[in-house]
Formats: structure tokens, C-alpha cells, sequence
């Protein structure tokens, strides 16, 4: 248990009903996937709109005898696609450093209220973003700085909302489950991409306010009714995996209190263990924390720039002979978190079905190769095909990418050197999200200036990134497919016998 005790969220205060006994605890488990959910999409509804007004404030590209870019210093010169690739590695470096950080204090103060102070300050620092377009700011030192400001306050996020699913469902994740909440990721994408570009007309700014004042809302929602850990609401967690609810009554307490004296002497020294925090190196030596990070840089290095870059090139390509506007770009730009989230959900139930994460990764990754390859070659011929292939590419990209940020996660709790470790899992989580970050700030920075050479040279970027990404989890797909042979010839030599 942590060495604070975090205080119970004011809105159990307002609403005593939805406390015990009047609900059960799989009614707050739900709706804790439910608010970690909203809260997780937020952030990233928050962290899409550099990437809508990228188009409006970049390099102006003659794409119509009508149009009348004029872009926004100091990102309009020829060196324009530098300075917003520089601007996407300010935030994404502050961003995978800050991870690092965020895990270790995470556990160390009440996670709601870490929660909410990321989520605030990102709300806040996107607003201020958008407040350049208002008061006419055209220094680069001051839209670098807001971003690397409002990266730290964004690395909260995830080791926040991952430790908080893990009090509550300990070692009971599943693929398929851990898959659909994770599509947090891709829905805040389309969220951030309608809102910011359903706006953009009225001007760039209001991009950034709208998505901002977004975060503090679900923000406040996460203050008033988030609640950490079970133990806070009377649950308990017991070790074995089993649920047990904490009943009112003098019998019942009295029982529970019998249970607890009779277990102090054999978890105790158990307990002291498993809730010691992990040190940093000791996390990177767990088995599969290494390659899973190393390949989730490479994946991390992908979608991030298609999350930075698409509605871009999406504009500057035309599709059937026809250049989009800003706004049509922002949105179909969506169809390919659409199929990130299908693709997440499929990853997961497939890595289910087969027992084998790293070979379901692998094969999504093999995959989604020839599809860039397809993107690039017949995205342009018409609609039908671009929507059709930029989701192809979407479910195979995105697929590998969510479920590595989870699987890993789980199969950590099956380890002796951490099980029950809520600590370690935090920790490790954080080294995987923020070594996967670096990639992330790698990716956007790389197409700013690669894109300068040609489109087809940022593909050719991402299809080496893809194939360094299953080189890395080559090893323990190949464990994965011994352990299913040895388990099949086992099944079959039983079958036999009888």
C-alpha cells in the first residue's frame, strides 16, 4: 500500500450512492476503464492540433489557381517544414524524457491528483499556444517553449491512467479487453482531428483553444470522481487474483478482520517485496522489457508521423487530380486512427486466440509494409482507394503499437522477480512508453526534413523503421512459437494416450 493515503474524490461526497454497499465493484471497474478512458483520449484529443494546422501555417504550395495560403511565420519559409519538425521534437522530447520521471512520482503521491495536474496543464499550455494566433506572435523560441512545457505535463498521462487500471484489475488483463481501451489513443485522435479542423476556418488558434478547454473538462471530471485503488472505496484485492467486496456489518467485519490476522504473518514479508519500488536498471533487465522497448520505438517512430504528418501530405498530394482543403485533409486524416482502433481491438483478440503477443505484432508489423507501400503508390488515384488503404494502414500500424503498451504490461505480472508489483509495473511501463516517446520525437523531426526530398523518401523512412521494429521482436516470437509447438505436441500425445 502506499506510504499516503490518497483522499477519496469529492464527488463520492456529492453522490453518496455511488459508494458500497449501493454499488459493487465491477460497476467501478467499468466506471474507472470508462474515466481513464476519457481522460486518456483528452490528451490526446490536446496533442493533435499542431498537425491540422500544420498545412495553414507551413511553406505555401501553389495547389489551385484559387488558393490563398499565405502560411505564418515563422514557419512559412523555405525552411518552414524544419521549424514544425523541430517544434514536434520539442514537445515529443520533453515528452519521452518526462515519462522517465512520471512513473517514479506516480507512485510516490496520489495518482488522481497528479492526473488532473497533467491534465490541467496541458489544457492550459495548448490554450497559450492558440493565444499566438490572437496577439500576432511570430517567434519560434515561443511556440518551442509552450511545447516543451506542455510535453512534460503530457507525459503524466499514461503511467497515471496505466497504474490506476492496474490497482483495479490487477494481473486480469486480457488482450481483447486491454485492446478496446486502448483505442483511447486513436479515438482522441479523431476527436482532436474533427474538433481542430471544424474550426479551422474561423481561424488556427481556435484549433488549439477548443481541444484545450477539452482536457480541463474531462479534467475536473477526473477530480471529482476518479478513485485510485479498490482499498479506497472498501475493496479488497486479495493476492491470489479472486475480488472480494467489503460487506457492512458487525459479522462480517469481524470475519474479514480474522481472515486479515491469520494472513499478516505470511504476506508480510511478501508484501514488503512486491511493494518496494523497482530500480531503473533493475526494470530494463526484466525479460522482454528490452526488445518490447526497442520495438516500440521503431512502431512509436510510425504512427507519430502519421499523427504529425498526415493531414499535411494529405493536402500537398492530390487525390484523383483534386487538392483538398485544410479542413477535408484534417478530417480524412481520421480514417486512419478509424482503423488504428480496429486494428488495436483485432491485435488483442488474435494475440488472445493464439497465446502469442510478439508473433501477433510481428505479423501486423510484416504486414503493414506492403500496405504503406500500396498508400503511397494508389492513395492518390482515387477516394475510395485512399480511404480504403490509408485504413489498411492504420489497423496494421496501430495494431502492434497499442497492443505492446499493454500486453507487455500484462505479461510483466507473470513474472516472479515483480508479481504484484503495482510499483514495478508503473516503472517498467514507464521505461517502454518513454523509450517508445524518443522514437516518437524521432519520427515527425525526421519527415520535416526528409520531406523536403520527396514523399517517397519518407515512406521508404518508415518502412525501415517498421522492419527494425520486427527485427527486434524476432527472439521472442520465435520462444512464443517453441512454446506452442512443445504445447501442441504435448495436447496431441495426451490425445493419443487416452
Amino acid at each position: 500500500m502506499r506510504s499516503n493515503t490518497p483522499s477519496l474524490a469529492p464527488g463520492f461526497t456529492l453522490f453518496p450512492y455511488l459508494k458500497p454497499p449501493h454499488t459493487t465493484l465491477f460497476f467501478h471497474q467499468i466506471f474507472v476503464l470508462i474515466l481513464t478512458f476519457l481522460a486518456y483520449a483528452s490528451f490526446h484529443a490536446s496533442r493533435k492540433p499542431p498537425s491540422i494546422v500544420k498545412s495553414v501555417l507551413g511553406p505555401t504550395v501553389q495547389t489551385d489557381s484559387t488558393s490563398n495560403d499565405t502560411g505564418w511565420a515563422p514557419f512559412n519559409g523555405p525552411e518552414g517544414t524544419h521549424r514544425l519538425g523541430e517544434l514536434d521534437l520539442a514537445f515529443l522530447t520533453s515528452y519521452a524524457i518526462g515519462m522517465y520521471f512520471a512513473g517514479h512520482l506516480g507512485d510516490r503521491i496520489d495518482l488522481r491528483l497528479f492526473l488532473v495536474f497533467g491534465m490541467m496543464g496541458s489544457g492550459i499550455l495548448t490554450i497559450i499556444f492558440g493565444f499566438g494566433y490572437w496577439f500576432d506572435v511570430h517567434l519560434l523560441g515561443y511556440f518551442i517553449g509552450v511545447q516543451v512545457i506542455c510535453g512534460v505535463f503530457q507525459s503524466i498521462g499514461w503511467p497515471c491512467v496505466v497504474s490506476v487500471v492496474g490497482n483495479w484489475f490487477g494481473k486480469e488483463k486480457r488482450g481483447l479487453i486491454m485492446g478496446v481501451w486502448t483505442s483511447h489513443t486513436s479515438v482522441g485522435n479523431i476527436i482532436g482531428s474533427v474538433v481542430a479542423s471544424g474550426v479551422l476556418e474561423f481561424g488556427w488558434g481556435w484549433s488549439f483553444l477548443v481541444p484545450g478547454i477539452l482536457i480541463i473538462v474531462v479534467g475536473i471530471l477526473v477530480f471529482c470522481f476518479l478513485v485510485v485503488s479498490p482499498d479506497d472505496l472498501g475493496f479488497e484485492m486479495m493476492s491470489s487474483g479472486k475480488e472480494i467486496e467489503m460487506c457492512v456489518g458487525e459479522e462480517n467485519v469481524a470475519n474479514l478482520e480474522k481472515v486479515e490476522s491469520e494472513e499478516a504473518g505470511l504476506l508480510e514479508n511478501k508484501d514488503s517485496d512486491s511493494l518496494a519500488a523497482i530500480g531503473f536498471l533493475e526494470a530494463w533487465r526484466l525479460p522482454g522489457v528490452a526488445p518490447f522497448s526497442f520495438c516500440l520505438f521503431f512502431s512509436k517512430l510510425v504512427a507519430y508521423t502519421f499523427l504529425y504528418w498526415l493531414p499535411f501530405y494529405i493536402r500537398h498530394t492530390a487525390v484523383a487530380g483534386v487538392h483538398l482543403s485544410h479542413k477535408t485533409a484534417g478530417i480524412l486524416s481520421t480514417i486512419f486512427d478509424i482503423g488504428g482502433v480496429l486494428g488495436g481491438v483485432l491485435a488483442g483478440f488474435i494475440s488472445d486466440v493464439i497465446d502469442a503477443r510478439a508473433v501477433t505484432s510481428v505479423t501486423f508489423l510484416l504486414l503493414s509494409i506492403p500496405a504503406l507501400i500500396l498508400y503511397r503508390i494508389y492513395g492518390s488515384v482515387s477516394m475510395v482507394t485512399n480511404i480504403g488503404l490509408m485504413f489498411l494502414s492504420g489497423l496494421l500500424v496501430n495494431g502492434p503499437y497499442s497492443l505492446i503498451t499493454t500486453a507487455v504490461a500484462a505479461d510483466l505480472g507473470t513474472q516472479d522477480l515483480i508479481k504484484g508489483n503495482s510499483r514495478a509495473l508503473a516503472t517498467v511501463t514507464a521505461i517502454i512508453d518513454g523509450t517508445g516517446s524518443v522514437g516518437a520525437a524521432l519520427g515527425p523531426l525526421l519527415a520535416g526534413y526528409i520531406s523536403t526530398r520527396g514523399w517517397n523518401s519518407v515512406f521508404l523512412m518508415l518502412i525501415f523503421a517498421i522492419f527494425f521494429a520486427s527485427i527486434f521482436l524476432v527472439r521472442v516470437a520465435k520462444t512464443e512459437i517453441g512454446r506452442m509447438a512443445s504445447e501442441g505436441k504435448e495436447l496431441g500425445s495426451s490425445v493419443t494416450a487416452s
